[in-house]
């Protein structure tokens, strides 16, 4: 029998819902953007998720998206360009503002949450989902924090889940932006188990029932762990020009073509994301989106990321021309000036 999704009363259909038995579902409905996510949809969320977190009569949430590309690809950032291009950063900070309340209602979420982790989670799409109580990712997840290639930060209180990673297993993922596999996510601390699975609805009522989290057995192994050696490395420290010489110039290829990933970067996001990392790792997951609100101002009126999102997303020719040009030009100061130094 088909479910009933129907978008929230006043909200946009972007987001639809329904109940079945004791589970609010959540459906994320904007399949031809990977679900990428509107401050409409943030607000259509924030209000439901609200809203069944006092209702005895559901027990649990579950959260998918629409279409077979993936759960979500984070937040709709050529709007946001747009709005600011327009002369609305407040727009811009107002969207951010309440992405990271819904991401904080989501790590503090009084009931099961469970985030199907399914194809493309990235971005905004991970805030959406590491954060909850049960993160199921599926074979073929690709997750990531993609946000230095657009002259962005990894937000959503994701530096959490990096600082917290084996060695320096989160500082590459972070300062590069790929994406990764399904186990890596687990290893990473982004999702807790890998379920080869079609339907989670079936693993939701198991869970409710006390048959405990969805089978799934270990997790295959991960990728990145086999690259812990050269990561450790050449991600040691606080100084992400010595980090790309390192990369440059360690004999494994693999470090070298994460050398050239980084150097494709913005220098400006991957120097403050850097220092934001570091900075993860002594607060907790509220003092993480604090800090991501602290510095959406300094993005949102940085070169970096209109030119960023025109170069990756809109014109897509893959050749920004980022302000400094290499990371060798950035200035400490104004890193620490985007935190209000």
């Amino acid at each position: 029998m088909s479910t009933d999704f129907r978008p929230a009363p006043g909200h946009t259909d972007e987001v639809r819902y329904a109940v079945q038995g004791p589970i609010g579902r959540v459906r994320l409905n904007r399949p031809a953007a990977i679900n990428a996510l509107t401050r409409p949809m943030v607000r259509s969320l924030l209000d439901r998720l609200r809203a069944w977190a006092d209702d005895p009569a559901v027990q649990a949430v579950l959260v998918d998206g629409a279409g077979d590309r993936g759960l979500c690809a984070g937040g709709d950032v050529r709007a946001l360009r747009e709005v600011i291009a327009a002369g609305h950063v407040e727009e811009a900070l107002g969207f951010w503002e309440d992405e990271y309340a819904l991401n904080a209602l989501v790590a503090d979420y009084p009931k099961p949450y469970v985030a199907w982790m399914d194809g493309v989670v990235m971005g905004g799409g991970v805030g959406i989902s590491a954060h909850g109580s049960h993160r199921w990712v599926t074979p073929r997840a690709r997750v990531a924090m993609p946000e230095t290639a657009i002259g962005f930060f990894p937000d959503v209180g994701g530096l959490w889940f990096l600082s917290r990673a084996p060695g320096e297993l989160g500082t590459h993922v972070a300062l590069t932006g790929l994406p990764v596999s399904a186990a890596d996510a687990v290893l990473l601390g982004l999702a807790d188990r890998v379920v080869d699975a079609d339907d989670p609805l079936p693993l939701v009522e198991e869970l409710l029932d006390g048959r405990g989290p969805a089978p799934g057995g270990p997790a295959p192994e991960a990728p990145l762990q086999r690259d812990r050696e050269w990561i450790d490395a050449c991600y040691a420290g606080d100084d992400p020009a010595e980090i790309l010489r390192r990369l440059e110039e360690h004999p494994d290829p693999a470090a070298r073509e994460a050398g050239a990933v980084l150097a494709s970067r913005s220098p400006f996001a991957v120097a403050v994301t850097l220092e934001a990392l570091r900075r993860a790792a002594t607060l907790d997951v509220h003092g993480v989106l604090a800090q991501d609100r602290a510095l959406g101002p300094t993005f949102a009126r940085h070169p970096d990321f209109a030119e960023g999102v025109r170069a990756l997303l809109v014109d897509k020719d893959r050749s920004p021309r980022w302000q400094p040009p290499t990371l060798a030009e950035v200035r400490p100061e104004d890193v620490l000036a985007a935190f209000g130094a």
